[in-house]
Order: C-alpha cells, then sequence, then structure tokens
C-alpha cells in the first residue's frame, strides 16, 4: 500500500528536496480538448465517452508536465525517487508480481480473416473482439485522469516517421512515453489534419465507491493498479489500431514500442514497400575513417543493447548507437535501405548490464532514468543480478522485501559476483533480488555514444543485416549468407533459446526475431522480405549470422563477447568492401583461418576448431527441425483452405542446404 510504501522508505527519501516533491497534491489539471483537429478530437471525445474518466489532460511533453506527473505518482506510491546525489532525476517502481513482461497469449492480432494473422500469431475475428473490448472498456477510467498522449515514431521532420495518439489513465505510462518517445504539442502541430494511429490503454481498474475491504477496491488503489484477469493487448492491422487492456507493463502499454513500431508498422511497411524490424542500429567506424551502418536482430534479452552500445578493444575501431531494438529500412533514391530509430528512449534490460558487460549502458542510465522491478539499496541507489559487486548496504528486493539477502554458496560455477572475497558467489538463480525481465528506461540522448546521425530525418544507409541468438552448439561465431535470398532463409530458420520477456523455455523458432513482433501472416512476412529481393532498382545490404554464446563441454562460454565482439564486425566490415577471406561451406561463407583477429584472446586450438566447425551431423539435425517447422509448425493440420504456403524460395533453399550437407 502507498502509505506502507512511504513508511518504509529509506533515509535518503526524507532529504528536504525529496520531501517536498513527495508532498505535491497529485496532478489533475485538465487541459480543454476543444483546441485540438477534427480527428483527434473525435477520436478523444469517443474514448472518453466510453471510458468516463473524471479529467481529461492533452500531454504537452513539457519537462515541468512530466515533474507534476512524477510527484503524483510519488504521491501514491507508484514510484520512489532515488538519491539525487547517486542518480539525478531518476525514480524506481515495483511492479503487481503478475505484471511483469509481455503476456503472448493475451496478445492478438484481430482481422475479418485468420489467414492474415497466420500460424504464429493469436488471432481474433476483430468485429467479434471490438464488442468485447467494449464491454471492457466501458467506465474503465471513473476515477482516474485520462491522459492525451500525442507522440511520433521517428523524428517531427522525416519521411519514414509516423505519428500516433494514446490514450491512457495511467500518469507512469505518460511520462514513461515522454522519455521512450518523441511527445507532446510539437507532434500535434506536425500532425495537423493527417492521419495517425489510436492507441488506447487502461489498467483496468476503475476507482469507484465500494466496500474498502473488497479486493476490487484495495486493486484499484494499489501502488500499480492492473487486471490481469482481463488483460488483452489487441492489434487491428485492417484499421491501424491498438487496444489494450489491464497491464501497466512497458510492453503493454507503451503502445508505441513493440505494439505499434513493430506489429502494426510491419503491416504499414508490408503495404508501403519497406521494412519494420526488431533490430538494432549501429555505425562502425575503421582505423582508416571509413564508416558503415549495420542492423542486427536478435531476440529480446539477447545482447542488442550491449552490441549497438559496444565498446571495441581493437584500437583504432570506433561503434555509434542509432538504436538498440527497432529499425524502420526504407528504400532511398539511391536504392540502398535507410534506417531510422523510431523510438526516443532505451527499454533495456537491467540484470547482466554492468560496466564491464555494457559500460556505455551504466552512463546512459546514471541519470534521468526509471528502473522498473530492480532492488533498491538503502543510500538511494539500484542493483541487480550481474552489476559490478554487491553494496554493503541493505537492499529491499523487487518484491518490496527489506532487508534482501543473496543465495550463497561455496565453490559455485554457475553465473554469479563474488562475495567478500570469501570464496562464495551468489546463485543468481535463486530468489533473485530484480526480477530477470527488470528494466531500465532511459533518455537516447544520454548515451555517450550516441551517433551523430540518430536522428538525422533521412536515416542511415544500411550495408549489412546480421541475425543471431543464443545456441550452445551447432551455429558457428559468425557466417554470411551467399545472397538476399538465402540470407531470408537463414534468417527464417533462426532458434534461440528462450528468454524470460516471452511466455516459452527451451529452444525456439524465432525468425527474424519477430515471431511475437510480426502483425500478419509470418509466410508473407517472409515473401515480402524475398519481393524486396527481387526488385532490380534496389541495392540489398548483405545478410550474416551470429552466435557469441557457444559453450564448452564445461558449459563455458567458449566466446568472450562484449568488446571483443568487434573481432566479428571487422570482418563483416570488410566483406562489404569486397574484402576479408571467406570460405564456402554448406551453410554460406565462413571466415577462413586468420581473417578474424583472434590476438591477444589466449583460445586454444580447440576452442578455436570450435567457433567456426560446421557439423555435418547437427547441421543434418538443424535442416530437419528447419523442415518440421516450415511444414508442421507453419502448415498445422487445421490451417484454413487459403492458409499460403511457405515460400517455394524458402522450400527449395532448405533443399539445397541438405544437398550441400550430404
Amino acid at each position: 500500500p502507498p502509505s506502507e510504501a512511504w513508511d518504509h522508505a529509506p533515509p535518503f527519501a526524507q532529504h528536504p528536496r525529496m520531501l517536498r516533491v513527495g508532498l505535491v497534491k497529485q496532478f489533475t489539471a485538465v487541459r480543454y480538448v476543444s483546441t485540438l483537429r477534427p480527428k483527434v478530437r473525435e477520436f478523444v471525445d469517443r474514448i472518453t465517452s466510453l471510458c468516463s474518466p473524471d479529467n481529461v489532460h492533452v500531454c504537452d511533453g513539457s519537462q515541468a508536465e512530466f515533474d507534476k506527473f512524477m510527484a503524483g505518482l510519488i504521491k501514491s506510491g507508484t514510484v520512489m525517487p532515488l538519491n539525487p546525489e547517486k542518480r539525478p532525476g531518476s525514480y524506481i517502481s515495483w511492479t503487481d508480481p503478475a505484471d511483469v513482461a509481455r503476456a503472448e497469449k493475451d496478445t492478438f492480432i484481430c482481422s475479418s480473416k485468420s489467414r492474415d494473422s497466420g500460424p504464429t500469431n493469436n488471432w481474433v475475428d476483430a468485429n467479434k473482439k471490438k464488442d468485447d473490448l467494449k464491454q471492457l472498456f466501458k467506465g474503465c477510467m471513473k476515477g482516474r485522469t485520462m491522459y492525451v498522449v500525442p507522440f511520433s515514431m521517428g523524428p517531427l521532420d522525416s519521411p519514414l516517421s509516423k505519428i500516433g495518439i494514446e490514450i491512457t489513465d495511467s500518469a507512469y505510462v505518460a511520462a514513461s512515453m515522454k522519455i521512450m518517445t518523441r511527445m507532446g504539442s510539437p507532434v500535434l502541430a506536425q500532425l495537423g489534419d493527417g492521419d495517425f494511429v489510436p492507441c488506447v490503454h487502461s489498467v483496468g481498474q476503475p476507482i469507484v465507491p465500494g466496500d474498502p475491504e473488497s479486493a476490487d477496491y484495495k486493486s484499484a488503489r494499489s501502488f500499480w493498479p492492473c487486471n490481469i484477469k482481463h488483460r488483452n493487448v489487441c492489434h487491428f492491422p485492417e484499421t491501424r489500431e491498438i487496444w489494450s487492456f489491464g497491464s501497466g507493463y512497458g510492453g503493454n502499454s507503451l503502445l508505441g514500442k513493440k505494439c505499434f513500431a513493430l506489429r502494426i508498422a510491419s503491416v504499414q511497411a508490408r503495404d508501403e514497400g519497406w521494412l519494420a524490424e526488431h533490430m538494432l542500429i549501429l555505425g562502425i567506424t575503421n582505423p582508416k575513417g571509413e564508416k558503415r551502418y549495420i542492423a542486427a536482430a536478435f531476440p529480446s534479452a539477447c545482447g542488442k543493447t550491449n552490441l549497438a552500445m559496444m565498446q571495441p578493444t581493437l584500437p583504432g575501431w570506433k561503434v555509434e548507437t542509432v538504436g538498440d531494438d527497432i529499425a524502420w529500412m526504407k528504400p532511398g533514391k539511391d536504392g540502398r535501405l535507410y534506417a531510422i530509430n523510431p523510438e526516443f528512449g532505451f527499454f533495456g534490460v537491467a540484470p547482466g548490464t554492468s560496466s564491464h558487460s555494457n559500460p556505455n549502458a551504466m552512463i546512459t542510465c546514471s541519470r534521468n532514468s526509471m528502473f522498473t522491478n530492480v532492488g533498491l539499496t538503502e543510500d538511494g541507489d539500484v542493483y541487480w543480478e550481474g552489476m559490478d559487486s554487491l553494496p554493503d548496504t541493505k537492499i529491499t528486493d523487487w518484491r518490496r522485501r527489506q532487508n534482501w539477502l543473496p543465495t550463497l554458496r561455496p565453490n559455485f560455477k554457475g553465473a554469479g559476483t563474488g562475495y567478500k572475497n570469501l570464496g562464495y558467489k551468489i546463485d543468481e538463480k535463486i530468489d533473485p533480488c530484480a526480477q530477470a525481465n527488470s528494466r531500465f528506461t532511459a533518455p537516447v540522448e544520454q548515451c555517450p555514444v550516441l551517433d551523430p546521425n540518430w536522428n538525422n530525418p533521412q536515416g542511415v544507409p544500411i550495408d549489412a543485416i546480421i541475425f543471431g541468438g543464443r545456441r550452445d552448439d551447432t551455429v558457428p561465431l559468425v557466417f554470411q549468407s551467399f545472397n538476399w535470398q538465402h540470407g531470408t532463409f537463414v534468417g527464417s530458420i533462426m532458434r534461440s533459446q528462450a528468454t524470460s520477456a516471452a511466455d516459452q523455455t527451451g529452444l525456439v523458432n524465432d525468425p527474424m526475431a519477430m515471431k511475437a513482433f510480426c502483425g500478419y501472416n509470418i509466410k508473407d512476412y517472409f515473401d515480402h522480405w524475398l519481393r524486396l529481393g527481387r526488385r532490380t532498382d534496389l541495392k540489398m545490404p548483405k545478410i550474416f549470422h551470429v552466435n557469441w554464446f557457444q559453450k564448452d563441454a564445461a558449459g563455458r562460454f567458449v566466446w568472450p563477447g562484449f568488446g571483443e565482439n568487434i573481432r566479428v564486425l571487422e570482418w563483416i566490415f570488410n566483406r562489404c568492401a569486397g574484402a576479408g577471406g571467406a570460405m564456402t561451406t554448406p551453410i554460406g561463407l565462413v571466415p577462413e583461418k586468420g581473417a578474424i583477429n583472434l590476438s591477444g584472446l589466449k583460445l586454444t586450438a580447440a576452442e578455436e576448431h570450435q567457433l567456426f566447425h560446421i557439423s555435418r551431423n547437427l547441421w543434418l539435425k538443424e535442416a530437419e527441425a528447419a523442415k518440421t517447422y516450415y511444414n508442421k509448425t507453419l502448415n498445422p493440420a487445421n490451417s484454413p483452405p487459403d492458409e499460403p504456403a511457405v515460400p517455394r524460395e524458402l522450400l527449395s533453399e532448405l533443399k539445397d542446404l541438405i544437398t550441400r550437407l550430404d
């Protein structure tokens, strides 16, 4: 309860400045909607009538507005300010334990035909779902303020950008959207009478009179209101709408992110001839000053942010960040693909992020950031598993349990941090301080290695696309596809260990890292990639696949990763320039011996062999798994009669792979 949150506040929160902020009356100022342009006003009026909020506030995106939002959230117990001497301008929040990640089982693609959704999405008839949602949303904002959040995905003046309007009853969401998107009055001015993607969100907990002892009464007034029982995250590709109910977690409530920037945008991209992808974008410069841009697709929590903010270990090389999660790539006049990062902030996975794995991310979130479901130290800083060292202060964990202590094990060989030099290590898998999917939300502009062209309205030209995932074996450190069609095939059969951001476990297919984010039939998505590759007016990027995660017989990672990944990027860079030695194998082009600089890594001959070895037997099993995926997973027995087949080009690539292996 909020009162208990303040009763248990650490000493730093009693700092006079923090106390003044905490006592500010909750912000309920209303901006009248009469000045809104007709399309936006009609949308706002319609949702106001349906949801019955007490107040309506049109966000202007100012810092003063953000500060008032945070003051109200502090008072309600939703957030707590961090120590301004440790992390200025920063806050921590702890969610309901049931509301900690994306929920794929409650995420729907709503269209008129099931074949348009495809076998990898949850399909619901659009008309039926709209009727259901009207009942859920009816009166759902009573007792709350409705925030109207105009936002732009991409630079305001970019021909590659799109605009959305999110309506939410969560001040936490409105404040987070200021960090994650370009938000506020300038967006409305840019929009004018143009089209936008309407997005509606509610935590699903109206504040109404009732029995103070009832569960509904307490839930509506809790520090993290949500309604997981009726959680729905719904996308309507045909009408370009998003409706989300019952969750306050980022991926389910910040509707500009995965919902718009991938699920809806992927449909827009298909219809308009471009690509909306789950990819980071980085700029890489060699010691001669030559620069290239690379986009890379990895499943969530598989190192996208680490790669995007890499601190190279090779002298003279420089990596700069354009974006760490989403890329919109459109053909330019010269036939190359130009990419923008449609986001304005980072929503990074906290556990595992440290000054060793990603020093630039640690600098990025050192101020003006929001932390979700991490630990809180007694002196007002944050802690999570994998951080550089365990603080000496008392810690409150993400479940709000005070005096959390780690699980210590002698001579433990698993993931963990050394503990006070006593020969013990922390077993980070047992009762962790931070939730596995805990996050930091930080402004892009705070990244110390931000690319000068990150906000270029024309985008940056992409020279290479990388696919990758977590694989213990089979997949070598790096290989290049033979051509665009073969690269599309490589991406389509990509498999990786499932992460905590999804509802699955084990080794799963995640084509192009888009399984959870493609807003239409994945087989049509493959065909869209192939169609772009057939266009004679386009100069498509080269495609590569990497695997940083091979393990030896003892379960240790063979490749050091992190900043050493520059050695792989160097080879990719050279391949784009027509250099970099390579040898042909059944799966693609693999670096020839000596083509990748391994000096100083102290790899054994056996480890080096493992990194680049192509096992015929393992790859035959991989091909069999791909055949099963194509023929059964993507073409289940209960498929509708008009369900499209896997494109014949990909079936041909699979057949050719098996032939080469034989």
